[in-house]
């Protein structure tokens, strides 16, 4: 059976959509295809079809996908995938709202070796900033480790939940629920409460603090980090001590500058430099502690109202290869663009590193507030110019 289509006029749109999203002339596209160009663009515009299916194939090859999608599919599965993770914030939201330590679980949860393995699984989705796969996961996994409190290895599920709750937390903060990563937060703290163990505290804390400030409660998250570091001040022989320590300096720094606090904001940073040349790149409890770190957080912290000049100067001696998860690097090229885009007159590298930040982790761009904002600033500047199509293919790809 052949493939159904909807129209040339939609074939041909979907092929110049796909083209606008590699960011390809139809000349360089035709070629790809071994067509001509004036074919392609007759195609584009509905004024001649594709209807040799060995063309549509060819047409098809050249743009990286089947020929199914551009007969009769108009959202990229990237897209849907973006989606499928908002979609899946209704589901995890009800799973946090579930796991209450306070009331006692029923049933039987998997052998704490396979809810061990659900952890790393998560955990390695999220640092992919593949939120849609994190939220399909970390409901089951949340409830299955909430029963497993009530079970033998009771303070092992207690540590487990405090992870899963953490991630499940900075994935909500990513698709833009402040809201809900604040209550998931709570969530795990209530773990590290129970566990009774104050380097869980400490990273609970951390997580409590940037959902403070992904809410706008900048007081509350300065506060937060502060008083966590005082509490941890006995726990800095244990192993990672020094880098939860460091990671709280840097969520103060960010809630201090946030309040315009310039001051305790580059004490906080300094003191999480000096912390960051003892203990080396790191990648404990998921949070990546370490030089590079540390540099892309400065960047995050200047990009907002601070000086887009140093973070272009940071970013020239930072390599974000250094720190092996997506959910870190996103920001080193997305703030780099945020920051060449605020310079002005060095739009075509602020398109260049904003797709970059989009082929590491493109479900976290496509749902950025921050990077839309980016994008439409660069799209009212390029007036056809520096990188108009690219941008407007971008610009199609985000939810807004």
């Amino acid at each position: 059976m052949g493939l159904r289509r909807g129209g040339e006029s939609g074939v041909g749109e979907r092929i110049r959509q796909r083209r606008l999203v590699k960011g390809w002339s139809v000349r360089f596209a035709a070629s790809r295809a071994g067509v001509s160009h004036a074919t392609w663009s007759r195609i584009e515009r509905g004024l001649q079809a594709a209807d040799n299916r060995f063309m549509l194939a060819g047409i098809a090859a050249a743009l990286e996908c089947s020929p199914a999608d551009l007969v009769g599919v108009d959202v990229p599965a990237e897209d849907r995938l973006a989606a499928a993770a908002r979609a899946g914030v209704v589901g995890l939201r009800r799973a946090i709202v579930d796991i209450d330590l306070s009331d006692p679980p029923g049933g039987a949860a998997p052998e704490i070796s396979e809810l061990r393995r659900g952890v790393e699984l998560a955990d390695g989705l999220h640092q992919a900033c593949d939120y849609a796969g994190a939220a399909r996961l970390l409901p089951g996994l949340l409830r299955d480790l909430h029963t497993e409190t009530a079970g033998p290895d009771s303070r092992e599920a207690l540590r487990l939940l405090c992870e899963a709750a953490s991630i499940a937390s900075s994935v909500l903060r990513s698709l833009g629920c402040p809201a809900d990563a604040w209550l998931s937060a709570e969530r795990c703290r209530d773990a590290a409460e129970a566990a009774g163990d104050p380097l869980l505290r400490g990273h609970a804390a951390y997580v409590l603090a940037r959902s403070a400030v992904a809410c706008g409660s900048y007081q509350r998250g300065q506060t937060l980090a502060e008083r966590a570091l005082d509490d941890l001040s006995g726990e800095l022989g244990r192993p990672g001590g020094l880098e939860m320590l460091g990671s709280l300096h840097l969520v103060a720094a960010l809630a201090s500058r946030c309040r315009d606090s310039l001051e305790d904001s580059r004490d906080h940073l300094d003191g999480a430099a000096e912390l960051a040349r003892r203990t080396g790149e790191t990648s404990t409890m998921g949070m990546f502690f370490g030089p590079t770190n540390v540099d892309i957080w400065r960047m995050t912290i200047e990009v907002g109202n601070g000086d887009p000049g140093r973070v272009v100067e940071i970013a020239r001696r930072t390599d974000p290869a250094a720190v092996p998860a997506g959910v870190r690097q996103v920001f080193y090229y997305a703030d780099t663009a945020r920051a060449l885009t605020r310079i002005g007159g060095r739009d075509r590298e602020a398109i260049r590193f904003l797709l970059t930040a989009e082929r590491v982790a493109p479900q976290h761009v496509r749902t950025s507030d921050e990077i839309a904002e980016t994008v439409r600033v660069l799209l009212e500047r390029s007036r056809r110019q520096a990188g108009g199509t690219e941008l407007r293919g971008l610009c199609e790809r985000m939810r807004s």
